[in-house]
C-alpha cells in the first residue's frame, strides 16, 4: 500500500474505504450526448461565460488595469518567486518557539510532545490577522503532520513511542501569536499574552442544534456538550464581531482501532471513518480516537470552530448549526437585511456545497453568539441553464427526526433533496464589490466514472464540465437580487483551468488560460480590498505531461470583470500555497506554505540538509506600498 504522505487524503480514503464502481449507463450515456452542446457553450470566456445563451459578465467596474505587478513566469526552485519591486521573508515556521522557555527546533529530532505544545504547529493552512489595539495576532490553522517528516528521526518514518504520537497531535489545531514587525521585517513576538496553542486536548463547548442529542454523547461528556479539541482545519472564515472560524476537514482519519474486523456504521463509512485509520495513531494514547471504545467521538467533529484570538482564556465553540462535513473554509457575508450567511464547502470528490443563513441579524456591538447557532443550512442545486437553487435541510426536507440528525450528518440530508455533485468544492470567497461568490472546484478524478461515498451520481455538466476532471475549475454564482438570502441564483465559470501547451479543447482551459498563466487545481481563494480575486494551487508539481509547463504550486490574481489573470507568487518544491491575509495596513500580504519537501525533494526554507519545515510568509513592496 502506498504511504498516506506520497498520496493525497482522498486517494487515501478510497484506498482504505472503497468507492462502489458501477454506474449508471444510461444516465452515462444521456451526459455524453448532451455534453457535446455543453462545450460549445463553456468555450467563451474572458470575464463573460455563455451557457445555453445566457451570458453573465461579473457585476464588478472594469478597470484598464487593476494589477499592481507585472506577471512572473513558472518556477521549479525550492524557494519563493514573486515579481520585481517585491520580497519575501519568512515569519514564523514549524516549531518556532512561542515563549522563551520553548527550545529552539531540533533538525535531528524534530522536537518531543512538551516542545511542539508550546510551538508553532505544523503544515499551515487558513489565517486571518486581527489588530487588537495597537498588537497584531495572526491565527492559523495547523492541519496536519507530513508523518515521515515529523517522525525523520526514526528509522521507518513511523512512530516509535508514546512521545512520538503527541508530538504528532500537538501539532495539529491552531496557532495564535502576536508578530510585529521590526526594520521592515515581520516576525513572532515571544512570551505576548496573546501566544496560544489550541491542540486536540484543548476544551471547548458544543453549539446549536446538535448539543446534548444521544449521538453527541460519550462516558466521558455524557451530556454531549463538551469536547476535546479541533484538529485537521484547512481554511478558516473571519466573523464582522471579530472572531475566527476554524473548519475542521479530514478529521475521519484520526480514528482508528486495533481490531481491523471492528464492524463500521454505513454513517461512519459515509465520512471515511474505518478501524485502519490514517497511520497517526492517536487512539494507542487517547480512547476518544478508538471507535471500538468511544463509537460516538467521531459526531464530534468535523464542524466549524469559532475562536476568539484577542482572548486567550476564552473557550472555543464548535458551531454544530453549519454542519458536519469536511469543511474547506467558512465565508462569511453581511446580507443586506443585516442576516449573516456563510458559504462552505465539501472537499471531496462528488461531495457539496452548503450555504447558511442566520435566523437573527447582526448590529455592531449587539449580541453575536446565537448568529451562528440558530439559522438553516442548504445545500446546492445546480441547473444546465445556468441557473440554481438552494436546497433547504431540514426533518420536513430531509425525513431525518430532528434538526440535530440534520446538521451531524449533513452529507446524508444533501443526498437526500438532490444537491449536485461537486467537482471537491474548496475555498469559497465573496467579492467585496458586488453580490458574486466565487468557489474553487479543485479537481475529480472520478467525475463521470463512479459515485459519490454516498452512491450519489456524479454526471458531467453544469459546473462540472469534465469527465475525470484533471485540472479544475472556478464556478461563481450572483444571488437573485443581490440577496445573499435569496433561493435561487444565476452561475457560471469564471475559469477552466488546463494546459494549452498539452491540449486542444476544454482540457486547454477556457479562454483567459494561456501558456504565460496556465495551473491546475486552484484551492484557496480570497478577495483583496480593491476585489481582486487571489488564486492559490495545491495540485500536481511534476511539471511533466498533462502539467508540463506548470512548474510549483503558485498564487495568482484575477480580475473578475476582464477576465484576466496574472501569476504573482510560485512557491517552493512539493509544496501548497495556502491561507491568505494582510496586515492591518494592507503593506504586507501574509501566504502561507504548506508541506514543503512532502515527498523528499527540497529542504526549505532553510536549504542545505535542514528539515523541510511548513511556514508563512510576508511578502512586501520594496517602495513600502500597499499590496492588495
Amino acid at each position: 500500500m502506498r504511504n498516506q504522505d506520497d498520496i493525497s487524503f482522498d486517494d487515501y480514503d478510497e484506498i482504505i474505504n472503497p468507492k462502489p464502481d458501477d454506474t449508471d449507463f444510461d444516465r452515462i450515456v444521456d451526459i455524453a450526448l448532451s455534453r457535446r452542446d455543453l462545450m460549445k457553450g463553456i468555450m467563451v470566456f474572458g470575464g463573460v461565460t455563455a451557457f445555453g445563451n445566457t451570458l453573465m459578465p461579473s457585476a464588478a467596474h472594469a478597470a484598464t488595469d487593476r494589477f499592481a505587478f507585472d506577471a512572473i513566469d513558472m518556477s521549479t526552485a525550492d524557494g519563493i518567486t514573486v515579481p520585481p519591486g517585491y520580497k519575501a521573508d519568512v515569519v514564523a515556521r514549524w516549531g518556532d518557539p512561542l515563549w522563551s522557555d520553548a527550545p529552539e527546533f531540533d533538525h535531528a529530532t524534530r522536537g518531543t510532545g512538551a516542545s511542539q505544545a508550546r510551538a508553532f504547529g505544523d503544515n499551515n493552512d487558513g489565517m486571518e490577522v486581527y489588530a487588537h489595539g495597537d498588537k497584531t495576532l495572526l491565527i492559523v490553522n495547523n492541519e496536519y503532520t507530513n508523518r515521515k517528516i515529523i517522525w525523520g528521526n526514526r528509522e521507518e518514518g513511523k512512530s516509535e513511542t508514546d512521545d512520538d504520537i503527541l508530538k504528532g497531535m500537538n501539532a495539529h489545531g491552531l496557532t495564535v501569536v502576536e508578530i510585529a514587525e521590526t526594520d521592515g521585517v515581520w516576525g513572532i513576538v515571544k512570551d505576548s499574552p496573546y501566544n496560544r496553542r489550541v491542540t486536540p486536548d484543548v476544551e471547548m463547548d458544543i453549539t446549536g442544534p446538535a448539543t446534548g442529542h444521544v449521538l453527541m454523547r460519550t462516558q466521558k461528556d455524557p451530556a454531549g456538550m463538551v469536547v476535546q479539541g479541533t484538529y485537521n482545519n484547512c481554511g478558516n472564515g473571519s466573523t464582522p464581531w471579530g472572531t475566527y472560524l476554524a473548519c475542521e476537514e479530514n478529521f475521519n482519519g484520526y480514528f482508528a482501532t486495533a481490531d481491523q474486523e471492528h464492524p463500521v456504521t454505513d454513517e461512519m463509512k459515509r465520512y471515511g471513518i474505518t478501524p485502519k485509520g490514517w497511520g497517526y495513531d492517536w487512539h494507542k494514547i487517547d480512547d476518544r480516537f478508538d471507535i471500538g471504545k468511544v463509537a460516538n467521538e467521531c459526531n464530534r467533529h468535523g464542524y466549524v470552530t469559532e475562536v476568539d484570538p484577542t482572548d486567550p482564556t476564552s473557550r472555543p465553540k464548535k458551531r454544530t448549526a453549519l454542519g458536519r462535513f469536511k469543511h474547506e473554509n467558512a465565508e462569511v457575508v453581511v446580507n443586506s437585511d443585516g442576516k449573516i450567511v456563510v458559504y462552505m464547502g465539501d472537499d471531496e470528490r462528488g461531495e457539496f456545497l452548503y450555504r447558511y443563513v442566520s435566523n437573527g441579524v447582526y448590529a455592531p456591538g449587539g449580541e453575536t453568539d446565537s448568529l451562528l447557532e440558530d439559522g438553516t443550512l442548504y445545500a446546492a442545486r445546480f441547473y444546465e441553464n445556468g441557473t440554481g437553487e438552494w436546497l433547504e435541510l431540514s426533518p420536513e426536507t430531509t425525513g431525518m427526526a430532528s434538526l440535530a440528525e440534520v446538521c451531524i450528518h449533513t452529507r446524508q440530508a444533501a443526498s437526500t433533496v438532490g444537491a449536485t455533485t461537486m467537482d471537491r468544492p474548496e475555498w469559497v470567497a465573496a467579492n467585496p464589490k458586488a453580490a458574486e461568490v466565487y468557489c474553487a472546484l479543485t479537481n475529480n478524478k472520478n467525475r463521470g466514472v463512479k459515485p459519490n461515498a454516498g452512491g450519489d451520481e456524479t454526471p458531467v455538466g453544469g459546473p462540472n464540465p469534465r469527465e475525470a476532471n484533471k485540472y479544475g475549475q472556478i464556478v461563481r454564482w450572483r444571488p437573485d437580487g443581490a440577496d445573499h438570502t435569496s433561493r435561487g441564483f444565476a452561475w457560471d465559470l469564471y475559469v477552466l483551468a488546463g494546459n494549452p501547451t498539452v491540449h486542444e479543447g476544454a482540457n486547454a482551459g477556457s479562454d483567459n488560460v494561456n501558456t504565460g498563466n496556465m495551473f491546475n487545481s486552484p484551492d484557496g481563494l480570497k478577495f483583496d480590498s480593491n476585489g481582486l480575486l487571489w488564486i492559490q494551487t495545491d495540485g500536481n508539481y511534476s511539471n511533466e505531461k498533462d502539467f508540463a509547463g506548470q512548474g510549483n504550486n503558485q498564487m495568482l490574481a484575477g480580475d473578475t470583470a476582464t477576465g484576466e489573470i496574472r501569476r504573482f507568487f510560485v512557491g517552493p518544491k512539493q509544496a501548497e500555497v495556502t491561507g491568505l491575509t494582510w496586515s492591518p495596513d494592507r503593506r504586507t500580504m501574509f501566504v502561507g506554505i504548506q508541506h514543503p519537501g512532502e515527498r523528499g525533494e527540497g529542504n526549505w526554507p532553510e536549504g542545505g540538509d535542514a528539515v523541510p519545515r511548513s511556514a508563512i510568509v510576508a511578502v512586501t513592496r520594496e517602495d513600502g506600498g500597499l499590496v492588495g
